[in-house]
């Protein structure tokens, strides 16, 4: 995975759920927390509003609090729709679908 890669995982974790620690940011990209740190400046020189929080319990990368990203997701309507097309379609065609689903559905 290339630098940039990285950096577009950790982007989407921390929108995803706002803090997360430099220890799950490493497992989850499968590199070093090094790396991460390394990374993680790179995000913040070029002006991605993530701070870090020190603490043993309480500490990791966060998003600023001041931003909130639009988060793009299906409105019930398209929820609803591809609900309705998903029985005809192939295997493979149902795993994409799922795919759509995960990563634009509605937030649990």
């Amino acid at each position: 995975m290339t630098a940039a890669e990285r950096q577009d995982r950790i982007i989407a974790m921390l929108r995803t759920e706002r803090m997360v620690t430099m220890k799950r940011l490493a497992i989850a990209l499968g590199c070093s927390m090094s790396t991460v740190n390394r990374d993680i400046a790179t995000l913040s020189a070029n002006g991605f509003p993530i701070e870090t929080v020190r603490g043993r319990y309480g500490g990791g990368v966060k998003l600023m609090d001041w931003y909130h990203p639009q988060l793009l997701s299906l409105c019930p309507e398209q929820m609803s729709l591809l609900r309705k097309i998903a029985p005809m379609l192939d295997v493979k065609e149902l795993q994409v679908l799922n795919s759509i689903i995960d990563q634009f559905g509605p937030r649990r």
